[in-house]
């Protein structure tokens, strides 16, 4: 796997402070009550926090008082302030955490549903393993800062500057000493923290990498035993995985040297301080009492910082998680609807026109996939597709279902423009059984469902026996709600092609697309479900992908494909008749006998 590339690293350099949080304040929006509450809560446990100092204070001159119940009201008074402070504190863990966890989960959503809705072009750039990265590991991120960092870092920055105000009260001389010591830990701060920034970016962007190539490797599982190529993909992924390490190291090292230079500096000058506290005591210019008030606010300052340090840090990793969070959030589709769609006429005819369709994919874009296609289906008529294998017959279903739009000319249905119209209406008039049917991890019941939610069990039933599904389900363990695993893995090629088929009758819609939709079944099933096809395709349009000329025998008409072209076209006799490519295909799976 590459290296994360030039322009992803000069951003990320460019990119100097934590403004990139500021993109999760939409998400706030909704739950302002909770932030309120929040806050309340935050400023009620740091003000409790800066009242302990005069208590203790108050405890420890009252050891020279000769009034003992003045002694005992400061312990008592200790005792109530604890109680407040306690209280406080986990009311803001409560508010605060169920408030990081529903931030989370929106943005989880958020993100999903954008990614959901994006076009195959999108992905093919992006692996799927990689969104998932995105939306787990980032997210999870981003729930740690929400949830803890975010308010102990203002926390601890109401401390510092309170703790600052009490410190001034209690001796002025002692503060000023304090404050030189600032800038010393501040220049370390903004130096490496601009660094820190950079390294977890870039540590987030191997992870990801790892994470696509785990999902990848394990999805196509069988190909990689298949072939003997665990060495190999074990190696891979180790490389990634190491590289990931690397950069983690990286992180932690600029992370451990922030905090040993800022935890150094800052307690080696409050013990300066304190000497120098020791020595006005001893000359009766404060009292123990006051040294000890001013030594704890120095320790709820010195605390704070080396806290805002360790938190810092972690705003950096939040910072980063968040650009590749709102990158997906605010990625541009190719593929758009527009402002005001028409809407596809009801009930639809289903005719198709495609009118001088230039097509070049995103990844290969100097291959044309289609040059100048031009072609009508009627409504009602069934047409094959056939040609070479990349001559560019799916491709014509791809635009079809407007999964991409074409370099150049015009796709239409019923007379409709695609682009014209929104892509969740007129998909509802299609049907698709793909070449490589994707089967849930879920019950053969829901998988056939899935191409008509609100369908009955009956009706479900129905499409599996139109689709010579019904006898093989039915002998599942659990029949129709027997779970068939990842991907379908517990079923065979041709189950997986006929649930597919099932899930397209039960759509029942006007226009069906078929993609090679009995290349991975047996003769006899074959020959069913063809039957299925022909009594489904009555009254829609039908256009079938195929290699196997025994599928589109019955087609009303043939469109022969070449080089992204139709080279010719016409039923399957006149096609033989004609000679040429068609002919060619006919004689080497009919003559030969290679289909009988």
């Amino acid at each position: 796997m590459a290296q994360p590339g030039k322009d992803a690293q000069e951003e990320r350099e460019a990119s100097k402070r934590v403004s990139a949080l500021r993109a999760l304040f939409p998400f706030f929006v909704p739950y302002r009550r909770y932030v309120i509450l929040a806050g309340i809560a935050l400023t009620i446990t740091a003000t409790v926090s800066l009242l302990l100092p005069v208590a203790a204070r108050r405890v420890v001159d009252g050891f020279e008082a000769t009034r003992v119940h003045l002694l005992d009201g400061y312990f008592l008074a200790a005792i109530g302030i604890a109680l407040i402070f306690a209280l406080g504190t986990g009311l803001r863990y409560y508010i605060v955490t169920r408030l990081g966890e529903r931030v989370v989960a929106d943005i989880r959503k958020a993100v999903f549903d954008r990614m959901v809705g994006m076009s195959p072009a999108y992905f093919e750039r992006l692996m799927t393993g990689e969104v998932i990265s995105r939306i787990t590991t980032d997210t999870t991120l981003i729930l740690s800062v929400i949830g803890s960092s975010v308010s102990w870092f203002l926390r601890n920055t109401l401390l510092f500057f309170g703790g600052l105000v009490m410190m001034f009260i209690t001796s002025g001389k002692l503060t000023l000493m304090v404050l030189a010591i600032i800038p010393v830990v501040i220049v370390p701060i903004l130096a490496l923290g601009r660094r820190l920034r950079i390294l977890s970016r870039d540590n987030q962007d191997w992870i990801a990498q790892s994470s696509g190539n785990a999902v990848e490797a394990l999805q196509s599982l069988q190909t990689v035993q298949a072939y003997t190529h665990e060495a190999a993909s074990k190696a891979r992924f180790s490389d990634v995985t190491e590289k990931s390490y690397v950069s983690a190291k990286k992180r932690i090292a600029v992370r451990a040297l922030l905090t040993i230079i800022i935890i150094f500096v800052v307690f080696t000058g409050i013990l300066g301080v304190l000497w120098i506290g020791a020595r006005d005591v001893r000359a009766e210019i404060m009292t123990p009492g006051e040294l000890v008030q001013f030594v704890i606010y120095a320790g709820i300052m010195a605390g704070s910082v080396a806290a805002l340090s360790e938190i810092w840090g972690e705003l950096q990793r939040a910072a980063g998680a968040t650009e590749r969070l709102v990158e997906l959030l605010g990625s541009e589709d190719s593929v758009q609807d527009p402002a005001e769609p028409l809407a596809l006429p009801r009930p639809t005819r289903g005719a198709i026109a495609f009118d001088q369709v230039d097509f070049h994919y995103p990844s290969r874009p100097a291959d044309a996939a289609l040059n100048g296609a031009s072609f009508e289906v009627a409504p009602g008529e069934t047409v094959a597709l056939v040609g070479p294998s990349g001559a560019g017959k799916s491709t014509v279903l791809q635009l079809l279902l407007r999964f991409y739009d074409p370099t150049s000319g015009t796709v239409r249905l019923d007379g409709i423009a695609l682009p014209d119209m929104a892509r969740d209406d007129f998909r509802k008039a299609l049907a698709l059984v793909p070449q490589d049917p994707i089967i849930f991890a879920d019950t053969a019941r829901e998988n056939i469902r899935f191409g008509q939610p609100d369908a009955t069990d009956a009706q479900v039933e129905a499409a599996a026996r139109a689709a010579a599904a019904h006898d093989f389900i039915a002998a599942l363990p659990e029949g129709y709600d027997s779970y068939v695993g990842e991907r379908g893995v517990m079923l065979s090629g041709g189950q997986k092609q006929r649930i597919a088929i099932a899930r397209a009758i039960l759509r029942d819609a006007p226009v069906l697309l078929l993609d090679e939709a009995t290349s991975a079944l047996d003769a006899e099933s074959e020959r069913a479900v063809q039957d299925a096809v022909a009594a489904m395709s009555e009254g829609r349009t039908t256009l079938i992908v195929a290699h196997r000329l025994a599928t589109v025998k019955q087609a009303d008409r043939i469109l022969v494909f070449e080089g992204g072209r139709i080279i010719a076209e016409g039923t399957h006799e006149t096609l033989v008749a004609e000679g040429g490519l068609y002919a060619r295909l006919a004689r080497l799976q009919f003559t030969e006998g290679a289909v009988a």
